[in-house]
């Protein structure tokens, strides 16, 4: 009877462990993934700003037009590089997270 005691704390300091470990992982991912969301924030205000001030400068309809295109056209292809960036760095979070309660779940297979 001891033993299964025993056993239950060795398991449960052992998930405590693992899962002090994965809050650890989980902490640092998503500090990245806070750095790089900020950094595109800043990246995409500036943009929108400096284009805003182009627009206030275009002397015709038409080269506003062209400064607008360009715009949506680079925010466009930034958001889809920007949204693959994080994706990526989600997926390495989850598996980051999963990764020290690998044994605990083969154990239990």
């Amino acid at each position: 009877m001891t033993t299964m005691f025993e056993d239950a704390g060795v398991y449960g300091k052992e998930f405590v462990d693992k899962g002090l470990k994965s809050f650890a992982s989980v902490s640092k991912a998503a500090q990245a993934i806070v750095t790089e969301a900020t950094d595109y924030t800043k990246k995409s205000y500036e943009a929108g700003a400096a284009t805003f001030e182009k627009l206030f400068a275009a002397k015709s309809l038409e080269s506003a037009v062209e400064i607008q295109t360009d715009f949506a056209k680079k925010a466009y292809e930034g958001f889809v590089a920007e949204s693959s960036k994080l994706s990526g760095l989600y997926a390495d979070m989850a598996k980051e997270a999963y990764k020290p309660f690998e044994s605990i779940v083969a154990k239990a297979k």
